[in-house]
């Protein structure tokens, strides 16, 4: 299986590679240090990539910026930066990479907790999850090559903790292994459509 990993270089992308080494080769993809190169809020570098690395049987996405702050100081532009990268970005990866996803591939996508359970600060971001949920959720049932595409949804992560810890008061926090089996269960299963809640 070869595997397209974009995001690799974040927490949650380490988490995907780790648990997947042994059942694919994973081509890496990131801004930096990785196999290959690409902004995916570039339609541009993202046609590039896939250029670049070919078919693949599995395409997953970590990656997805977001702005945190008070809705009332929110500008229209803070606000795109969540539509252009984890909203657009993920739609655009799975628009330009149907051509090179192999029959009976997988689509994995990143969504995020704040969609079902709000915290203040993050509208922007759980309006981006909320989409790419509703996209993965209508697109699965029209994909072509008998392609299957999933989103995964996790809370913080403990090794985010110190980050983000101050804006989840009262949630649990995850390990990142965990969000990798769901990944894993997504790339390997046979489910379409599907959210996996990792809470």
């Amino acid at each position: 299986m070869k595997l397209l990993l974009v995001g690799a270089n974040g927490t949650l992308g380490q988490a995907v590679a780790n648990e997947m080494k042994t059942d694919a080769e994973i081509i890496s993809a990131g801004r930096t240090n990785a196999d290959v190169e690409v902004d995916i809020t570039s339609t541009d570098s993202i046609q590039a990539m896939f250029e670049t690395v070919g078919e693949v049987d599995a395409l997953v996405c970590t990656a997805g910026a977001a702005h945190f702050g008070p809705v009332e100081d929110m500008t229209p532009e803070q606000n795109l930066v969540a539509v252009n990268s984890k909203l657009l970005g993920q739609i655009n990866l799975v628009l330009l990479g149907l051509d090179y996803i192999r029959e009976n591939g997988s689509i994995t996508l990143i969504t995020g907790i704040l969609m079902d359970d709000p915290i203040v600060k993050a509208s922007s971001s759980a309006m981006a999850n909320g989409g790419v949920r509703a996209f993965v959720k209508s697109a699965a049932i029209e994909l072509p090559k008998n392609i299957r595409i999933n989103n995964v949804s996790p809370t913080m992560v403990i090794e985010s903790e110190e980050k983000y810890g101050p804006l989840f008061k009262g949630f649990k926090p995850r390990e990142a292994k965990d969000v990798g089996l769901a990944f894993k269960k997504s790339i390997l299963g046979a489910q379409s459509g599907q959210t996996y809640e990792v809470y």
